[in-house]
This record gives structure tokens, C-alpha cells and sequence, in this order.
């Protein structure tokens, strides 16, 4: 194909979807400002008039001209531009309607009429939907570079043939010079009136012969290097490729060896176990008369060490009460009254909470008892290599996965274990001092990584409208609800409720494989508010990485800053974090974390510790040093958090923690979309593996299937001109944050009224 040729595939791409005159919103000076809008290639790019000379008034060949997409211009010109793979797209009123990317970036924009403004929409969820299918198509671009690798003799031997025929060239150019010399010489030996003229032509003959001369010579110089560096070239490909293969067999090798050694260390435990067990059977022949104390004793012992853990007896480590006093401090629990609030049904109508504080007898009473342990996970064989070699580079959320890298555990069930340790900010809302309120919330935020450090895991990947519900009211003093509210991207969005505090969070992250690690990288905010002081504190999470994924043992890391800004009445204070990355070379302990309270820009508390394992606050009471280096002093640092002992035997559940462990635990009366019906992941929990896999595989197909009916009827509304409605969620809404202009989504809060009236009749069928 020649130079500046098309093909009618590639003028196609290039040649805008859409393009037309809208207003975006701008600034609160501003407003609404009329820019030029281009929706191509699955992004829409906006300009400004005065950057092409474009104006109402321009003629129509000006405008098809610029319509026509002159790519340098527009790259150049462009004043910003989203991508609709994985973008948010909704109507706002009858002319406007907004673009999100998951809450980094947002466009709000206004049509002239509503049939406009549906157009627009339209056009966007197609482009929208085609921008997805190009997307899961990589895998198929994969496949053909490598199947382009396995060519590499065939290029070897065209670039030979392109090197000979340049040689051709040069020989034939080097004739046609001595043919051109011939006459010219003719010419010059002949009468005198044409001496002037063959001066003239000799002349530039000579130009044509210098030229001529040195093209030869760089193409024999280029010939030469070329011919030179070919046998190189060849060679080293050669040894890439062996060297690959060679790396490819150890690894396999390595995991039949892992595997192996793995059933060989399981089945050595499991002599162990039953040899225990008997021993544990020739001793109980003698002690068959058990007082009814006895048989209770460890069931109270653990009831008293997780109210003990929630009252936060467990922090303040200096304290010397008795034995007999800690017991009744531990005994105590909250008991709600009052009526529902529309915001928080666990505040009252007169926006005040009523305690009362009930006897050991009668918490117990009320108290619905659950389970300790999940089924041991059992040891299925895998190839690990066969799967991960093809999953370098992309994005896992959209790779399927077979089970065995799997927790059984979703990803809303995760994100619900970050309240495991929710009595911080029931101290927090005790507090009457704002930054040392901010500190126990930093804390918090803390004390949501420490499950991480020896959980690997991969939770399961929930589907488009899925649900979590976790009431733990009756013993823990909060419940938590969760839906999955986009596919692409992946949003969970999150409510918990306490009887002092309200938090919500929307989750979505992007992650990468890179062969010897993966990276999540986390997006979207999480908030907390304080009723009665009406605190607000706001934060994204840091950094994951999980190192050897391919060989070793998997271990994993948290790095970056993490910033907590106070909103509302806490204006002005905030939390700075920084969770220092794993170091060969460091002398200091490793998961460790350093950070301050200001009230701006003064230091008023240090935090320090680790995130697996205790964090610990003191107040500034003093300040030494320069200003560049300062030295704080502190007073009695105040132990705010510190990790529960996890349950015995949890190597062999997954490394669950006991809340971890009560977290599918089946319960009646909740939504069809909850997370604990959903088959393949209760299989799982059960061992049944092999049947898991093919569950999910169905509940996967069945969701892909229901996605494409959605965009064929988009696709049908557009083509009959109908306006068509995007998918939207149940149990929440897509709002402005308030203070600001970042869209997210914000619970309704009408679900445990629906599951009180048992009424489900809005919720899809997913499973």
C-alpha cells in the first residue's frame, strides 16, 4: 500500500461519531460555557471556539473541514477529554446530563432541548458500549503479537530481500550515471555554439553525480551494517526465545514441586491431627462427668474478650483496675430505642440516642449466636503458570479466575471487614476535642489493612446489582449494606450506621499485573461524620501490592500517603499519613506508619505504629528544633487500636479473623441479591471446588448475557429514535457530594425498611 492511502477501515476510526455545540460547566464564575464537543474513538474531547476560528457563522465547507478530524490540530487544541470505557453516563434534568469516570474527572453539560440532549445520550452509551467490546477484545491483539513473534524467520528473510533489492538500485543508478556521462561528454566535444549550454548541463550533472556518489555510499554503508548486524539479530532472538522457554519449564517445574510438597505437608498434618484427636479420645474416657460451668467456660471466654475488644478495655494499658471491675465493664452493652431518622434509622426523630445499660443475662438473650469456623479449605492441584502467563499486563477484574484463587468471600463482604475494629470511632465520637478526634480516626483507618498481612486471597468479583447486608446491632453496634453499582468500572458503594457515626465509602480500584507482583491501586473517597459534633472526615486508601505472585510465597505490602481532610464543623483540620514500603535495608520494623494531626498547619497529635499490628496517639505537648526540622514532644501515648488474636486453626480457613468467619454465614429473610446466595461462592465454602468453578462460569455468562441485551436494546432505542435509560442502581443514587461537584453515589435508605416489609420486588435476578 502506498504513502497517504487510507483504508476505508481506518478513515472510519478516524472520522468522528458525533459532533455538535453544547455548554460545560465550567466554574461557579463562569457557569455554563459554549465549547465544540467530538465524540470519536470512544472518548468525547471538547474545544474552545476561539481556538480553530470556528464560529456560528462559519460556512459549511470550514465546518466539514474541521469535523473531519484534522488529528494534529485536534490533539493539539483539545481542551480535555474522557474516556467512556467504564464512564458513568446519566441525565440530570430535561437538558443535562453528566460524564463520570469514577469520580477523578466529571463533565457536566447542558443541551439546548431535551431531543438534543437525548441524542447526545444516545450517542454515548453506543460509543459507550462499542469502547467496552474493543476493550475485551486486547485479548485477541495478544494473541496475534505473539503469533507475530513466532514469525520471526519469515521477517528475517523479508528484510534480506529488501536489502538486496536496494542493492539492485544502487547498481542500477550507478549505470544510468555512466549512460548520462557518455552524452553528456558528446555534447561538450562539440561545436562552440553549445559550449555555454553543455556548461551548463555539465554542471548539473556534476550536482546529480555528487549527489548520486553519496547516496550510493549510504546505501552501501547501510547494506553493510545491515548484512553485519542481521546474524547478531538472529542470534539474539534465538537466545530470548531459548532463554524463555528454559524460564517458562522451571517455573512449571517449580509449581509441580510446590504442589507436591504442599500435599506432602498436609498430609503429614492431617497424621498429626488424628493421631492428637485419639490421644484427646483416650483422655476423655476418664472425664465423661463434666460440671455444666465447664462446658460453658470457653463460650463465656469469648464472649467476654469481644466485648471487651468492642468497649475498648484492650487501649488503655496503663489501666490497674481489678479483675472483678473489668468483668462488669465488659458485661455493659448498648441497647437502641427511639424512632427511625431518615438519614441514620439508628438516630432518634429528636436527633438524640437513648442508652440503657443491661445486665450479662440479658445481652445474652438477645444476642443471636454465630458460628466461629468455616469448613478447612481443602488442597486442590493447580498449574499456576498456565493461567498467569496470560494475564502480564491486564487488568484482573476482567480475566476470569478460576476459584482456587479465590477466598470465598466477595468483594463487598471485604470491604464490610473494614468495620471490624468500628469501636475506634465509637471512641473517636466520645471525644469533644476535634484533632484528637481525627487521631482515633486515623486509627481506623488503619486498622482496616491489618487483615491483609497474611490474607492473599482473591475475593470474589461481584456482579452488577449484587448486594451485602451486615447488622451487627445486637453485639457489635453497627450495621453495613453494600451494592455493586457499575460493572464498568467496578463501583461498590457502602452505608454502615452507627449509634454516634455514619460512614460511607465508593470503592473502585485499577490494578495491573506485572509477572512478579500485582498493584491495586484504590479510587473513590471514604467519609465518616460525627452526629453530635457534626464532624466530617474524608480519605482515599493507599496502595496494595502482593509480591511473588508466580514463585515464593505470596506476602503483601501497603505504601503511599494517605491524607484525611476534615469537612463541616472540622474545617481546616487534617490528618497526614505515610505507610513506609517494605525495605530490605531498613533497621526500623517493617508495616510501619507515621503521621500528624494539624489544625492549620499546627501539629496538635502524633500517630505511629503499624497496620498489622497496634497504633498508638499522643498529644503535642511541645515543640524543639528549627522550623525546617522540628522536634516534637509529646505526652503518654494512648494505645487507640490493636489487632484481635485471630481464631485458632485459621491457617486452615483462609486466614479468616472470627469476623471474617461470620460474614457468610447463611440468614434468612435477606435480599435475593445478597452476597450469600450467590451459588459459586457458597460451593466454594463447602470445598465443593470443581462445581464452584462451573457456577461461576454460568452466573458469569448468565451476566455478560444480560449486559448485551442491555446494549442491543440501546442500540434498537437509538436506531427508533426512543430515548433509552441506562442502568441504575437500587438501593442507591447518583448525587453531588455536597460542598463540591463530585458525583457519587449516596444511599437512599430504604432497605432495612424493604427488609423489614420483606419486599424485594425491584431486585434483579443475577444468580
Amino acid at each position: 500500500m502506498g504513502d497517504g492511502v487510507i483504508t476505508k477501515s481506518a478513515a472510519s476510526q478516524m472520522e468522528p461519531t458525533m459532533t455538535g455545540w453544547l455548554f460545560k460547566w465550567t466554574n461557579y464564575l463562569k457557569g455554563y460555557q459554549r465549547r465544540w464537543f467530538v465524540l470519536q474513538n470512544g472518548h468525547l474531547s471538547y474545544f474552545r471556539a476561539e481556538n480553530h476560528g470556528i464560529a456560528p457563522t462559519l460556512s459549511i465547507r470550514r465546518r466539514r473541514k474541521f469535523k473531519g478530524g484534522n488529528q494534529a490540530e485536534m490533539a493539539h487544541t483539545c481542551r480535555g477529554s474522557i474516556s467512556l470505557h467504564g464512564a458513568l453516563i446519566y441525565t440530570v434534568d430535561l437538558y443535562s446530563f453528566v460524564i463520570s469516570n469514577g469520580g477523578t474527572q466529571s463533565f457536566h453539560i447542558k443541551a439546548s432541548s431535551e431531543v438534543e440532549r437525548q441524542s447526545w445520550v444516545t450517542a454515548l452509551e453506543l460509543a459507550k458500549a462499542k469502547a467496552i467490546r474493543n476493550m475485551e477484545s486486547e485479548e485477541d491483539d495478544v494473541e496475534a503479537e505473539e503469533s507475530a513473534m513466532s514469525d520471526e524467520p519469515d521477517i528475517m528473510r523479508k528484510l534480506e530481500t529488501r536489502l538486496n533489492e536496494l542493492q539492485i538500485c544502487c547498481d542500477l543508478l550507478e549505470k544510468h550515471w555512466k549512460n548520462l556521462s557518455k552524452p553528456l561528454g558528446d555534447i561538450e566535444s562539440s561545436d562552440s555554439d553549445m559550449l555555454s549550454k553543455s556548461k551548463e548541463i555539465s554542471e548539473k550533472a556534476a550536482l546529480f553525480k555528487i549527489a548520486s556518489n553519496a547516496m550510493i555510499n549510504s546505501c552501501n554503508d547501510y547494506l553493510k551494517t545491515a548484512q553485519t548486524h542481521l546474524h547478531k539479530l538472529v542470534k539474539v532472538i534465538q537466545h530470548e526465545r531459548e532463554q524463555r522457554q528454559r524460564l517458562q519449564e522451571m517455573v512449571e517445574t517449580l509449581a509441580e514441586q510446590h504442589s507436591k510438597l504442599e500435599k506432602a505437608a498436609n498430609a503429614h498434618a492431617h497424621r498429626a491431627v488424628s493421631a492428637s484427636e485419639n490421644e484427646e479420645d483416650d483422655e476423655n474416657e476418664f472425664f465423661d462427668a463434666v460440671a455444666d460451668g465447664g462446658q460453658n467456660s470457653d463460650v463465656n471466654d469469648h464472649f467476654t474478650l469481644d466485648i471487651k475488644t468492642r468497649t475498648g478495655v484492650r487501649r488503655n494499658s496503663s489501666d490497674s483496675s481489678s479483675e472483678a471491675e473489668e468483668t462488669q465493664e465488659t458485661t455493659q452493652v448498648v441497647v437502641v430505642t427511639g424512632g427511625k431518622h431518615p438519614t441514620n434509622p439508628l438516630k432518634s426523630d429528636a436527633n438524640k440516642t437513648e442508652t440503657t445499660v443491661a445486665s450479662f443475662e440479658v445481652a445474652k438473650a438477645s444476642r443471636r449466636k454465630r458460628r466461629t469456623k468455616i469448613p478447612d479449605k481443602p488442597n486442590y492441584p493447580l498449574n499456576l503458570w498456565s493461567i498467569m502467563k496470560n494475564c502480564i499486563g491486564k487488568d484482573l477484574s476482567k480475566i476470569p479466575m478460576p476459584v482456587n484463587f479465590n477466598e470465598p468471600l466477595s468483594m463487598l463482604q471485604r470491604l464490610t471487614e473494614d468495620y471490624e475494629y468500628a469501636d475506634i470511632l465509637d471512641q473517636a465520637a466520645r471525644c469533644t476535642d476535634p484533632c484528637e478526634q481525627l487521631a482515633y480516626v486515623a486509627a481506623f483507618t488503619i486498622s482496616s489493612y491489618s487483615t491483609t498481612s497474611s490474607r492473599t486471597g482473591k475475593p470474589f468479583n461481584p456482579l452488577l446489582g449484587e448486594t451485602y447486608e451486615c447488622d451487627r446491632t445486637d453485639d457489635l453496634g453497627w450495621r453495613c449494606f453494600n451494592e455493586q453499582v457499575s460493572h464498568h468500572p467496578p463501583i461498590v458503594a457502602q452505608y454502615c450506621e452507627g449509634a454516634e457515626w455514619h460512614c460511607w465509602q465508593e470503592f473502585t480500584m485499577t490494578s495491573k499485573f506485572r509477572g512478579k507482583y500485582l498493584q491495586i491501586i484504590p479510587l473513590g473517597n471514604a467519609q465518616v461524620e460525627f452526629l453530635k459534633s457534626g464532624n466530617k472526615f474524608s480519605w482515599r486508601k493507599v496502595t496494595t501490592t502482593v509480591h511473588n505472585i508466580i514463585v515464593g510465597k505470596l506476602w503483601v505490602d501497603q505504601h503511599g500517603d494517605m491524607e484525611i481532610i476534615g469537612k463541616g464543623a472540622a474545617t481546616g483540620i487534617n490528618c497526614q499519613l505515610k505507610y513506609i514500603p517494605y525495605s530490605y535495608f531498613t533497621r526500623d520494623s517493617q508495616r510501619r506508619v507515621k503521621g500528624v494531626v494539624m489544625d492549620n498547619g499546627n501539629v496538635k497529635w502524633v500517630i505511629n505504629g503499624t497496620w498489622d499490628n497496634q497504633v498508638e496517639i499522643a498529644p503535642v505537648t511541645g515543640n524543639t528544633g528549627s522550623t525546617s526540622n522540628p522536634v516534637y514532644q509529646t505526652g503518654t501515648p494512648i494505645i487507640a487500636w490493636k489487632r484481635n488474636d485471630p481464631p485458632t486453626e485459621s491457617d486452615k480457613m483462609y486466614n479468616f479473623t472470627l469476623l471474617a468467619a461470620q460474614l457468610n454465614e447463611p440468614e434468612d429473610k435477606i435480599a435475593p441479591t445478597d452476597s450469600r446466595l450467590r451459588p459459586d461462592q457458597r460451593l466454594m465454602e463447602d470445598g465443593k471446588w470443581d462445581e464452584a468453578n462451573k457456577e461461576k462460569l454460568r452466573v458469569e455468562e448468565k451476566q455478560r448475557a444480560v449486559r448485551r441485551k442491555r446494549e442491543a436494546d440501546a442500540e434498537k432505542a437509538a436506531s427508533d429514535g426512543r430515548p433509552y435509560t441506562p442502568y441504575k442502581p437500587i438501593w442507591f443514587e447518583q448525587k453531588t457530594e455536597e460542598g463540591s461537584d463530585v458525583i457519587t453515589h449516596i444511599y437512599k435508605g430504604n432497605y432495612w425498611k424493604c427488609k423489614e416489609e420483606q419486599n424485594w420486588s425491584e431486585c434483579p435476578d443475577i444468580f
